[in-house]
């Protein structure tokens, strides 16, 4: 079974490297499309400007996405593909959250460091479309604060983690909010696990959830405003 997948990139280099990325991630054939800017990907897509991206019968299952293309073009692609049925992945060399946490917004799935080594990256690609996407500290006190806005009962990010057992949240439960805690604060997967007292594949599980409810609570738009304040 081969897999269709778009690698949206300015770079001619970046690209060919993302490639060999995909391809040793996965023992399917790959079928790969290529887009050096907006414009390219949009017409691989078969859409315009300001139109979504639908699924089709034999679309792209792997989007990879540069977020460093001019005037926002990579979150504006994320924005359109909105409930388009692939992997979307974000490709940065920003590991900030400024730049990071938009793309979430956006409705990436995922993202890679292209500063990584080799196998770094085919491991994080495996792991994101396995279900286990990335969660930095840094990206975990930014979710906090975004569900804390939508929920006036949340709690300090100082809280205990333990603190919140039987408390709910409208946007998160108890124990998503005791992961994302965990994580805010440096703790590995494997600590959070023995922390909590639950699998190391079950933190991974509530961190997957975590991304969907943010995709749920926010929009493209939020997504493609906080990019053009953070680049202003």
């Amino acid at each position: 079974m081969s897999i269709r997948a778009l690698i949206v990139e300015d770079n001619a280099v970046a690209r060919s490297f993302l490639a060999r990325v995909v391809r040793e991630s996965f023992s399917d054939e790959i079928r790969f499309s290529e887009a050096c800017d907006l414009e390219s990907a949009r017409a691989l897509l078969g859409i315009g400007a300001g139109e979504l991206a639908r699924a089709e019968a034999d679309g792209f299952r792997l989007i990879l996405c540069d977020l460093e293309q001019p005037d926002s073009a990579g979150l504006e692609l994320l924005a359109q593909l909105g409930d388009y049925p692939a992997i979307k992945i974000a490709t940065t060399l920003h590991s900030d959250d400024d730049h990071l946490f938009p793309a979430l917004l956006c409705g990436a799935n995922g993202y890679l460091l292209k500063e990584d080594r080799f196998e770094v990256l085919v491991e994080e690609l495996q792991r994101i479309v396995r279900g286990q996407p990335p969660l930095s500290p840094a990206m975990a006190r930014r979710l906090l604060g975004h569900f804390r806005q939508h929920d006036s009962r949340f709690a300090p990010l100082d809280t205990d983690p333990g603190a919140f057992e039987g408390t709910l949240s409208d946007s998160l439960n108890a124990r998503e909010n005791e992961v994302l805690t965990y994580l805010s604060k440096g703790y590995t997967i494997k600590e959070i696990a023995r922390h909590m007292g639950i699998k190391w594949q079950a933190v991974n599980d509530h961190i997957r959830v975590v991304y969907r409810k943010l995709a749920l609570a926010s929009t493209p738009e939020e997504g493609l405003q906080v990019g053009r304040q953070t680049d202003a």
